[in-house]
């Protein structure tokens, strides 16, 4: 009698509940992912990151000799590259990678590649709380981590909020959510322009200027500050990369092979709304570099989070570094605001996924 042949592990248990469809069947397939190939994708990624660093620290308004920079101490190259375009560089890589991993993570957690931070309404509710404590904290005697800790509240905030108003019968509807987000988003941008005419002139170009998103003039505690955060928030979805794989089979499916799915979600949640109210603290509302990046490298290297996220942070931060160095290069000596180019970018790849998702739901 011959032996049987191996099956992975609960495979019985997908079995036995039917398990069917080929989205659901390719998430299991990241389970076979070598270390040699995670090495070499994420290896080759940050190499193209460290060139894009190079690349955008060269170029700007004033083009400077980096030879000249980093040798001569007293030179305005040196000035230029050390006092403003490196901790600029430096902030739009740490600000793309958490929006970027959080893309990756909600999209994987909600089951839908149209979640991402900023349309799901997180960004907005994050930028609330940092123009709060911007306009009002200082006023009363807030610090400068105040900043911060309001935007990751509201952050929060929302997030529970939206994905609450999202369940019906105690399922997670993926169009009621995005629905939900973009009200959530309405809500939001209502409450800024509210704050925006009761603060002075001063203060409302701050707002408006917040709105738009812009990465102009961070200090290195700044971008310290926000890699932490960054950082933290990551090692925290990393750990449950695992677990949003097998989140991708379904909520029961995921359930009867050990997961805890309100541990998980909750976890991944508190986590996201510490990295986008991070990152918001500082750059303002940065649209669709969560949507765009994660929903690419998911094409091309699988659905696997234990690469995905990675990759999605080297690649958000690839992705704000040139959308950063368009923004100051364009119409030099004038600066876009960031987020104009990735909102000029991410709007018409949002209007795609979502035909595409209409598509696929009439087969």
């Amino acid at each position: 009698m011959s032996a049987p042949s191996p099956v992975p592990a609960g495979s019985q248990s997908l079995n036995s509940m039917s398990v069917s469809s080929d989205d659901d069947l390719s998430a299991l397939a990241g389970a076979y992912l070598s270390p040699a190939r995670m090495a070499m994708v994420l290896g080759a990624m940050a190499v193209l990151l460290l060139a894009t660093v190079i690349v955008a620290v060269a170029y700007g308004t004033v083009r400077i000799d980096l030879y000249r920079a980093l040798t001569q101490a007293n030179s305005s190259d040196h000035a230029i590259l050390f006092s403003a375009r490196l901790p600029r560089v430096l902030m739009g890589a740490a600000v793309g990678a958490i929006l970027a991993a959080v893309g990756a993570a909600l999209q994987g957690l909600v089951r839908n590649p149209l979640a991402e931070g900023g349309i799901l309404g997180i960004s907005g509710g994050g930028a609330f709380g940092a123009i709060l404590a911007l306009t009002f904290g200082y006023e009363a005697g807030g610090s400068l981590a105040t900043v911060p800790l309001c935007a990751f509240a509201m952050a929060l905030l929302s997030t529970f909020a939206v994905y609450r108003l999202a369940q019906v019968n105690g399922r997670l509807e993926p169009f009621s959510l995005l629905l939900i987000g973009v009200i959530f988003n309405a809500f939001w941008a209502a409450l800024i322009l509210l704050v925006n005419a009761l603060v002075d002139l001063y203060h409302a170009q701050s707002i408006i200027a917040w709105l738009m998103g812009s990465l102009e003039t961070p200090t290195y505690y700044e971008v310290a500050i926000v890699a932490a955060l960054g950082f933290g928030g990551f090692a925290v979805l990393f750990i449950r990369a695992r677990d949003m794989n097998l989140m991708s089979l379904g909520d029961d499916a995921a359930a009867d092979l050990g997961v805890n799915i309100d541990t998980v979600r909750r976890t991944i949640f508190i986590a996201t709304s510490i990295m986008i109210g991070a990152a918001v603290s500082v750059s303002g509302i940065i649209s669709f570099v969560g949507l765009i990046v994660p929903h690419i490298l998911r094409l091309a290297l699988g659905a696997d989070h234990r690469l995905l996220l990675p990759a999605s942070a080297l690649g958000g931060g690839i992705l704000l570094i040139i959308a950063d160095l368009v923004a100051r290069t364009a119409i030099a000596p004038t600066e876009l605001p960031v987020g104009v180019i990735t909102a000029l970018c991410g709007g018409p790849f949002f209007i795609y996924l979502l035909r595409r998702e209409e598509r696929r739901s009439l087969v």
